[in-house]
């Protein structure tokens, strides 16, 4: 059995916190509640002075440090949330950090580390991952003494995130039966189970990954924590190659469940949230609420909390993400389409291939002047899963069929 915190510490952290962290609401929601029969709750860490609940692990850290550690300055990698934490924190507290990023890092939340550490704050972009800018700030810590803040393997951190749970629990009037937590490093879930393994033991932690980023979940399986050789950076928030030990410790004898959502259905949760919710959050903010109807059966009739626990969302990243939904929901199509080289074969295309309500959102050609054929890619979206057979069958039978796309990774990503 592993140890877990003294719940007075949490509390104590708790106090703590409160100079930067709101105490964020534990909303029914109703859209939810209906679809999956059951009282579904969504603690809305969004809502905190840097969109996510990064804040409250970095600040209780910071400010546990003695004026010798303080002094000596702040360094931390991160791949945007845990660095708006740390860089609010040491504006407040009067501290110098350095915060290495990874390249990627979308724009605003770049923007946003900037405005929370103003002038006591620099920033280093630095490789594609959060595990490339963590190494670089391992190498500038051992050359320049300053005190390293983790965003998920140290304990202050985790007590200060803990505090999350301990509200959540304060909050809720009725007993909580699951609590959906997504995980990336293993700060959040190693925080959830210290609390709710103490105050709350009927109830089921459920750990939520990306399935471009399964490290825990190839740790569990192989029994040993286990570094993964490539992720998919999409769920920026969550694609660590390798999680913390502690957190997988934890995990190992804590954890009810672990589950695992695609991009495409984390993609669809944020598109949902925002149109039905007017929830803006970022890919791991939507995973909590994405893994709903993987375990829509065991949940009926229960009360379940889903952590949103970011919305740093870049709005230049919609298109993506309107993308990946349309492709998880089978509604957008991509084709090698083998026009002839006369004039009238596009419109004859339109007109004869498409259906009635079907969209033509992606197209490039090139003609090719001594060929009776001249290949494009064309992206196709419908409105209907079940019409996709039919628009195959109607681009056989009028010659224009080249080779679908979809279904191979390698060339679509090459391609398109």
């Amino acid at each position: 059995m592993a140890k877990l915190f003294d719940i007075q510490s949490i509390k104590d952290a708790k106090e703590i916190v409160r100079d930067v962290a709101l105490e964020t609401p534990l909303q029914l929601n109703d859209r939810l509640s209906e679809q999956y029969s059951a009282k579904v709750y969504l603690k809305r860490e969004d809502l905190q002075p840097i969109r996510s609940f990064k804040l409250r692990g970095a600040y209780h850290k910071i400010y546990k440090l003695s004026t010798a550690e303080r002094k000596r300055g702040i360094i931390c990698a991160s791949a945007g949330n845990h660095a708006q934490g740390v860089a609010l924190a040491c504006n407040k507290l009067g501290i110098k950090g350095t915060i290495f990023m990874p390249v990627p890092t979308p724009k605003q939340k770049l923007g946003q580390v900037r405005m929370f550490g103003g002038s006591n704050v620099e920033i280093r972009l630095t490789g594609d991952t959060f595990d490339d800018a963590y190494s670089a700030a391992q190498s500038f810590k051992d050359e320049t003494n300053s005190m390293f803040v983790h965003p998920f393997e140290d304990k202050d951190v985790v007590i200060g995130q803990a505090t999350l749970a301990l509200e959540l629990i304060e909050q809720a009037e009725e007993p909580i039966d699951y609590i959906l937590v997504p995980i990336g490093g293993g700060g959040l879930i190693s925080g959830v189970l210290h609390v709710f393994k103490t105050l709350s033991p009927k109830t089921k932690v459920i750990g939520i990954e990306p399935e471009g980023a399964p490290a825990m979940q190839q740790s569990l399986a192989n029994g040993k924590n286990t570094e993964l050789n490539d992720i998919d950076p999409f769920v920026d928030g969550a694609a660590v190659r390798k999680v913390g030990d502690d957190a997988f410790d934890l995990c190992t004898a804590l954890l009810d469940k672990l589950v695992l959502v695609s991009e495409g259905n984390i993609c669809q949760s944020i598109l949902k949230l925002y149109n039905k919710e007017a929830i803006v959050v970022e890919p791991a903010g939507a995973m909590s609420t994405a893994s709903l109807k993987m375990i829509n059966e065991e949940i009926k009739g229960k009360n379940v909390v889903c952590l949103i626990c970011g919305g740093n969302n870049d709005i230049t990243r919609m298109a993506e993400i309107k993308e990946r939904a349309l492709l998880e929901a089978k509604l957008l199509h991509y084709f090698i389409v083998r026009f002839p080289q006369r004039a009238g074969a596009l419109k004859e295309f339109v007109a004869e291939v498409l259906g009635p309500k079907d969209d033509i959102t992606f197209f490039e050609y090139s003609k090719k002047n001594n060929r009776s054929n001249g290949p494009a890619i064309v992206g196709i979206e419908i409105k209907n899963p079940d019409d996709f057979k039919s628009l195959i069958e109607r681009m056989k039978s009028k010659g224009f069929y080249g080779d679908y796309i979809n279904n191979k990774p390698d060339l679509f990503q090459f391609l398109i």
